[in-house]
């Protein structure tokens, strides 16, 4: 799929289109064939099949990483959700996987942090959700996994989407947990299973601050 240029981010192409390409070879790079044992013809087809939907998952989690890295630059704005009006960070996320799946996700960071499944930190994959303590409770803030101990995300106001050190102390003395959506929630997974159904909008988080994060 072609990321479509944004007029908000077209100065930063060059740098964009750098980081994109070491990206995907760091992702494929990281994603090994998966040896599936088939001597019987029946056994085969399903070994293609299994071979088939984890490239799909793949694919999946490689394209939300890079859609999330193409919105490098765009204005923070509390509750905005998409390019043009700007992003917080769940208006980040719910813009890229509406783009990039089709599905519309809850707005808030803590209805994201009970979506899909938990992953522990050794096994992060790029498109996965990290989630940090930035307001003085568990998921108040959230961002996608890139690898290479990266994360983007829409940081505070008076900022603009950037990448982050996933390993930073600021980072992890405030980390939360991360969540896998691709592959695992329904509608996010490869197409054999039924098409998604849009979560309803929720609600804003009334009692979110403006605290700045780095």
């Amino acid at each position: 799929m072609a990321v479509p240029l944004l007029p908000s981010a077209a100065d930063s192409l060059s740098r964009l289109r750098f980081r994109a390409a070491l990206l995907a070879l760091a992702c494929a790079a990281s994603h090994a064939p998966v040896a599936l044992g088939a001597e019987r013809p029946a056994d085969r087809s399903l070994a293609d099949a299994a071979r088939a939907s984890l490239a799909s998952v793949v694919d999946g989690t490689r394209e939300v990483a890079l859609f999330a890295l193409s919105l490098v630059g765009i204005e923070y704005r509390y509750g905005g959700d998409t390019p043009d009006r700007g992003l917080d960070c769940s208006g980040l996320i719910r813009y890229v996987f509406q783009e990039v799946t089709g599905v519309t996700l809850p707005r808030t960071a803590q209805e994201l942090s009970r979506l899909g499944k938990r992953v522990a930190t050794r096994d992060l994959e790029p498109g996965d959700l990290v989630f940090f303590n930035t307001r003085r409770f568990a998921n108040s803030h959230v961002g996608i996994y890139l690898g290479g101990d990266r994360f983007v995300h829409a940081p505070s106001h008076g900022g603009e989407v950037g990448i982050a050190t996933f390993s930073d102390r600021y980072w992890q003395t405030r980390y939360s947990g991360a969540r896998r959506l691709v592959g695992v929630l329904p509608g996010l997974v490869p197409a054999l299973i039924a098409p998604a159904h849009a979560s309803p909008l929720a609600a804003r988080d009334a009692a979110e601050t403006t605290e700045t994060i780095p």
